[in-house]
């Protein structure tokens, strides 16, 4: 083990960094209670109101990968502590805005803080002992959805109870405290500035692919997937990122080593990273749904929006508590075994849900949030140690940010095909049209069979067996010979 890894204290530093991640989470369920509201609140239209999201992913996703490249050359502690710095001061002004645009800025500066889960992910690799290292991974992995399960209810009592104001003061505050909490008591990692320089034309140019790309998927909807817009959005994307890659192949020090990105493994991983990502957003679209619909219709339940989010949260507190069973599962079996197992209870999420969405109570829709949490638990500390363990130590961070990135991709077009069927299958209720309950059964099988194709991928990715009393850290070191190299 390398001795300049902390033996004590590394628990403390574990959940400093997860509650990092369930603050960024909090971050991106904040506008949700308000989404109603918005035109009326930033008087205009919910058309325009709608960017207010759009633009948090829109700024994650471009700078994501950048935060992880610049962790790897300039030491990730220090790139934590910097991406912290927009999500204060984008909470703040979100909390002073009374327009549309000051809101979207403050929002799309929130966004640009979305690189604390990777970059803590990554960290772990650096400041843990490596015996602490498979769990640590999967708790970090896990802090995405408690912060997402946990900030439905948070955000929807402060909405009800005080001003709207007051869910961007919060957050700001706790952000501060984790940068406070990071500053003081997480360890300083090794800065590789030996790297090379920073591809700023790469960055520039993934940056554009992906505000083309998940612009055409987030908007398309409401565009009209046939229009000039949509389809010239696509094609953009397409071009731009074959230039990018020509690019990225071209320079020396590139964005993202896409050479290490094609290493069966890392391919393989992201793939079925696209798939999860996919898959576990489905259902985030569709219980709330049937939650809050009017118990008039047959299949809904007529829950408040605190209620809903109050029946949402045990499931982000299962993925915690799941967590270090996977773990103990990767150190057993390997990460892809528990990568497969999580994709196969994800899909399990699903089919349980087909006889209990008419159920008529909530307790059918809790078993089934239950359940696919604890598929995405599985497979969320699986992911960052399968990628982790195909890339040298000095592409830790970039390579997650990475993986992030396609599960971020993945969720976005769960989000635009979802919404898709649940625009298409309705019903009429009064003046209203709202999805029909053979629409979420449509949505809750296409989940399913997401998750079995993520299962049939992960079980394809090509892993060596790790020798009988071999650590995590000795595997991934083996993995990675250039750090060993760099290191000599």
């Amino acid at each position: 083990m390398d001795s300049s890894k902390p033996e004590t204290g590394s628990g403390r530093v574990v959940g400093i960094l997860a509650f990092g991640g369930i603050v960024a989470a909090i971050t991106q369920t904040l506008v949700v209670p308000l989404i109603g509201e918005l035109p009326t609140l930033l008087d205009t239209s919910a058309s325009n109101a709608s960017w207010v999201i759009t633009a948090t992913l829109l700024a994650a996703a471009v700078m994501t990968p950048v935060a992880g490249r610049l962790g790897d050359m300039y030491g990730k502690k220090r790139m934590l502590l910097a991406s912290l710095v927009p999500l204060i001061l984008g909470s703040v002004v979100c909390a002073l805005s009374s327009s549309v645009l000051p809101m979207i800025a403050g929002r799309g500066l929130q966004g640009m803080g979305m690189g604390v889960v990777p970059l803590g992910i990554s960290l772990l690799r650096d400041v843990v002992p490596a015996e602490k290292l498979g769990t640590s991974i999967a708790l970090m992995s896990a802090s995405m959805g408690v912060g997402g399960a946990l900030g439905l209810p948070f955000s929807a009592a402060i909405a009800q109870n005080a001003s709207w104001r007051v869910l961007f003061w919060v957050v700001a505050a706790l952000s501060l405290a984790v940068g406070t909490l990071i500053w003081f008591f997480v360890p300083t990692d090794r800065a590789n500035t030996a790297s090379g320089g920073f591809d700023l034309l790469g960055a520039l140019g993934l940056g554009t692919a992906l505000v083309c790309l998940l612009l055409a998927v987030s908007k398309g909807a409401d565009w009209g997937w046939g229009s000039g817009t949509t389809l010239g959005l696509f094609a953009a994307a397409v071009v731009v990122l074959l230039a990018w890659g020509w690019w990225e192949l071209r320079i020396t020090d590139p964005l993202v080593d896409l050479r290490v990105t094609a290493r069966p493994q890392v391919l393989t991983t992201n793939a079925a990273s696209i798939l999860v990502g996919f898959a576990m957003y489905a259902q985030s679209l569709v219980v709330p749904q049937l939650l809050q619909l009017p118990e008039a219709t047959g299949y809904g339940l007529g829950e408040s929006m605190l209620a809903m989010g109050l029946w949402m949260a045990p499931a982000g507190l299962m993925m915690m508590l799941i967590s270090p069973v996977g773990a103990k599962l990767s150190a057993a079996k390997g990460p892809k075994v528990t990568l497969v197992v999580g994709a196969l209870v994800i899909a399990l999420g699903y089919g349980v849900s087909l006889p209990l969405i008419s159920s008529g109570s909530p307790w059918g829709l809790l078993l089934v949030t239950i359940v696919g949490s604890s598929g995405v638990g599985f497979a969320y500390g699986a992911m960052p140690a399968l990628i982790m363990g195909a890339v040298p130590q000095s592409e830790t961070a970039s390579a997650n940010s990475f993986n992030t990135l396609m599960r971020s991709i993945g969720s976005s077009v769960s989000a635009a095909v979802i919404g898709v069927v649940l625009a298409q299958m309705t019903t009429k209720f009064g003046v209203y049209s709202l999805p029909s309950e053979n629409g979420f059964r449509v949505a809750m099988l296409i989940g399913c069979g997401v998750g079995l194709a993520a299962a049939a991928v992960a079980s394809l990715i090509p892993v060596r067996p790790v020798a009988e009393g071999q650590s995590d850290s000795d595997a991934m070191s083996d993995s990675a010979p250039e750090t060993s190299a760099a290191k000599a």
